[in-house]
């Protein structure tokens, strides 16, 4: 991991993240959607045992396979996960905007009303770890905003099931179906729609590149939340952060993937010192300890800069998705950030914690998507209709408004649409 100062570097550049080139895989994508599109429930056994290399007669979860999870899950892990949906719910019920309406002339009303989507399909992927975390953060919110039906899609292991810990998290959440299926196929089954997974009206949830692929191109066919990356984290910090706090900060986002991103960005070079110190120290008895080794080697870096407003610059440049403010006057930082996922403030405010149980979405944007769209919340899973009503007196004062405009534009029957009711009126 190596220290740079900020004069020396090129911003720009040294924010620049790893590169999946989605288009690498569109050709492949597009077959699979394609023969989803087509073949339906054939498709999705064919691609399960091709990538998945089981053979399914049954692509949905049953209740008795659910009950079996119950059974088989860790007593702690299932305690841990309850506890985990209280705080998300508890968090995401805050997140439900208000109906609203104002008088905007005299006889003009307009106003904005709530209504869910109807159907949401959760993608949940496998790889190199089961993430049942990440089912809560994308089930719970939408039932919170009133979807009436949730799908859960996730592939299975070779023993033709899902991870245990990834079902029973499902089901916590409240998922009303769950799918044996994965990758692209998965993501052209709820965008299409097959024999027995329904189409949905908006996908969520992260994926490797395929599923990322897939999700772009079905894009318009039905809503989907962000283009998703590898992970992400960038440590603004003074003299008053702890090296060993930050070091595990680091290593907890560069254990997720091989191509994760960590940043520390401070002003002190003690801190910047003891950090890397700290970091080179703690990654030889780390569990995962390849994966870190490779990650802060190519997209690892500590930046010295000679004060908070750099460091500031620094981080808004690069609309990391995890942000951690570890500083004497973090609310003052925090009035000065514009782009960011998730912000983390003080010592004891581990992005683990924002990761598993403290009530925020974890499902954020990376690649500087910071600097464009907000985490998944339970706005995502909501539509916002406008209302208007306008009386006859409220028309005749609109008229001199809206008339010119539409014969302007050559649009004639628009204004034909307001003439008409005011001549009726006399």
């Amino acid at each position: 991991m190596e220290t740079l100062k900020y004069n020396d570097i090129n911003l720009k550049e040294i924010v620049k993240r790893s590169e999946e080139d989605v288009n690498d895989v569109i050709p492949i994508v597009s077959e699979i959607l394609a023969d989803v599109k087509s073949s339906k429930d054939d498709a999705l056994k064919k691609y399960t045992e091709k990538f998945d290399k089981v053979k399914l007669d049954d692509l949905k979860v049953s209740s008795t396979e659910i009950q079996e999870s119950y059974n088989n899950i860790d007593e702690r892990l299932l305690e841990a996960l309850k506890k985990a949906s209280e705080n998300i719910e508890k968090f995401h019920k805050k997140e439900i905007p208000e109906e609203w309406e104002i008088e905007i002339n005299e006889g003009v009303k307009g106003g904005q009303i709530i209504r869910p989507l109807n159907i949401v399909g959760c993608y949940i992927p496998g790889g190199r770890a089961p993430y049942p975390s990440t089912i809560l953060m994308t089930i719970i919110p939408a039932k919170i905003a009133g979807v009436e039906k949730v799908i859960c899609c996730s592939p299975p292991s070779e023993d033709g099931k899902i991870t245990d810990a990834i079902v029973v998290a499902a089901d916590l959440a409240g998922a009303d179906e769950i799918y044996k299926v994965g990758g692209a196929q998965a993501i052209g089954a709820m965008a299409y729609s097959s024999e027995t997974i329904p189409k949905v009206e908006k996908i969520v949830g992260p994926g490797n590149v395929f599923v990322t692929g897939a999700k772009k191109l079905v894009y318009g066919e039905v809503d989907i939340e962000f283009p998703a990356g590898p992970s992400e984290i960038l440590i603004i910090a003074d003299d008053s952060a702890k090296p060993e706090f930050i070091c595990y900060d680091i290593l907890s986002q560069a254990e997720h993937d091989p191509n994760a991103s960590c940043f520390l960005v401070t002003d002190s070079k003690k801190i910047a010192e003891e950090s890397r110190r700290e970091i080179i120290s703690k990654i030889k008895e780390a569990k995962r300890k390849e994966i870190i080794e490779e990650s802060l080697g190519k997209y690892g870096k500590i930046i010295l800069t000679d004060n908070l407003k750099e460091a500031i610059e620094v981080s808004n440049e690069y609309g990391p998705e995890h942000l951690i403010i570890a500083t004497k006057e973090n609310e003052k930082v925090l009035k000065n950030i514009k782009n960011a996922g998730s912000i983390f403030l003080g010592n004891y405010s581990p992005v683990a914690c924002g990761d598993y149980g403290s009530g925020t979405n974890h499902v954020l944007p990376t690649a500087g998507g910071a600097k464009m769209y907000s985490g998944l919340s339970t706005e995502d899973f909501l539509k916002k209709p406008t209302v208007q009503t306008i009386t006859k007196e409220g028309l005749e004062k609109l008229a001199s408004t809206c008339i010119p405009i539409a014969e302007y534009e050559g649009f004639y029957s628009h204004a034909d649409s307001i003439k008409v009711r005011i001549n009726k009126n006399k």
